[in-house]
């Protein structure tokens, strides 16, 4: 399917209004089209190139690796994503935004060189950024897996060592309903005789069987590497270097030594050709930073943002959130698309939350506030219905309306976590943004 003549944008603003209107599907699978352009636009890399899938922690892994290899001094290109208020937050050149111009510079390249093929904005925006990272010749190049892996336009890339973090259930209408067929799919980064790691612990028999069957060199945590640790500091055990006296990572969470310890799994197996020293390593994780994942907002009453969206991650939020101390009530800000695994969420937080502020969201694939307070009633949560209730749900509009209602109720020793999806934690940032509360 073609597009439709159009004006050439000039804004990244009129360039994404464009991009998310024009294919007839939101998610496409496939790599043909994609590997296409891709050859058109002469994409390649010169240097190392790190890929990173799975269901969840993702995001800390690139993190993590951008952050220790900033510091060691290397010029690091990363793609990431969703973004929260940015488009730009998609691209980092040497730990800064892609600019507005070198986005519509690459767009405009992606644009001159598709001809007819149609492509998602997922698609397309990929291209882009890879063109972009390409053209500015760093010194390595971290990539973020979209969807899945082996199908995902990302994966036009042979990477240099591929990490897949973990693997649950999500996406199962494009991915399969098991945890097997799920792994089959995230073992697709995976290339014959290159670095595969897996800092799942449990690690689906597909996986292991597609990176041998394949001739990738496999590292499993447990096997090829490993961690251990007390209150004040951590190892890392791999297959020919140990780090030890560590600092933990600055990023909060049960699972943050399985993502840190792959993360320096990968950097192990790169040794060579990116050597990395200790201090480097320390720094590394003891300064990173990344937006949304269990991030702890100073102030009272205490709010924590957190993109658990499938159960997998509501499970680590809810003993996140356990490890925390006391906190008389919690509040939650809580949105999610209708193709999640609500009920499934909503099970691993029932007991951890006193009042529910349920939202929609502005997408049309998105769980209406009112099926989110469906879901939690169906779940067992009973609000009681006097002025002085322990516990409620209430719906709102908006995240920023849910946040408010949360506010203006909280203690200043209660606490309000805002979860689901990253539309929800993304509004509330907005609402929060300097000159507003």
């Amino acid at each position: 399917m073609t597009s439709q003549a159009s004006p050439t944008p000039t804004t990244l603003n009129e360039w994404l209004a464009l991009l998310e209107q024009r294919h007839f599907k939101q998610i496409d699978m496939g790599l043909e089209r994609v590997m296409q352009v891709k050859q058109k636009l002469d994409i390649h890399f010169d240097c190392p190139v790190i890929m990173v899938a799975g269901t969840n922690g993702k995001g800390s892994t690139c993190a993590m690796l951008e952050s220790i290899l900033l510091r060691a001094g290397y010029r690091v290109g990363l793609y990431m994503k969703p973004h929260f208020l940015h488009f730009n937050e998609r691209a980092r050149l040497s730990g800064d935004m892609a600019s507005d111009a070198q986005l519509i510079a690459a767009f405009e390249a992606v644009e001159a060189q598709r001809g007819d093929i149609s492509l998602t904005y997922f698609e397309f925006t990929t291209l882009a950024i890879m063109k972009l990272l390409a053209d500015a010749r760093q010194d390595v190049v971290i990539l973020e897996v979209g969807l899945g892996g082996r199908l995902d336009a990302v994966n036009v890339i042979d990477a240099d060592v591929a990490i897949v973090t973990s693997i649950d259930i999500d996406h199962t209408e494009y991915l399969g309903e098991t945890r097997e067929e799920i792994g089959f799919e995230k073992a697709g980064i995976f290339r014959p005789g290159k670095v595969a790691v897996c800092g799942d612990p449990l690690p689906p028999k597909s996986l292991i069987a597609h990176a041998e069957k394949i001739g990738a060199d496999l590292w499993l945590m447990g096997r090829d590497f490993n961690y251990q640790g007390d209150k004040q500091q951590w190892a890392y055990g791999g297959r020919g270097m140990r780090r030890n006296s560590l600092a933990y990572p600055s990023l909060r969470g049960a699972n943050q030594l399985l993502n840190a310890s792959a993360a320096l799994a990968a950097l192990e197996a790169l040794r060579e050709v990116l050597p990395v020293g200790a201090q480097e390593v320390r720094t590394g994780l003891a300064t990173v930073e990344l937006p949304g994942r269990f991030q702890v907002l100073p102030g009272q009453p205490l709010v924590i943002l957190d993109v658990a969206h499938n159960p997998h991650a509501a499970a680590t939020l809810a003993q996140n959130l356990d490890n925390m101390g006391f906190h008389p009530y919690t509040y939650a800000v809580f949105g999610s698309m209708l193709d999640k695994d609500i009920e499934g969420v909503i099970g691993h937080l029932k007991d951890k939350i006193d009042h529910w502020c349920v939202t929609d969201l502005p997408l049309p694939r998105a769980a209406s506030a009112q099926q989110l307070k469906d879901a939690l009633l169906g779940a067992g949560v009973q609000p009681e219905f006097r002025r002085d209730a322990a516990r409620s749900i209430e719906t709102f509009t908006t995240p920023a309306a849910a946040y408010a209602n949360a506010l203006s109720r909280a203690g200043e020793n209660d606490r309000i976590v805002v979860f689901g999806s990253f539309l929800t934690v993304a509004g509330v940032m907005q609402a929060r943004r300097p000159g507003l509360h």
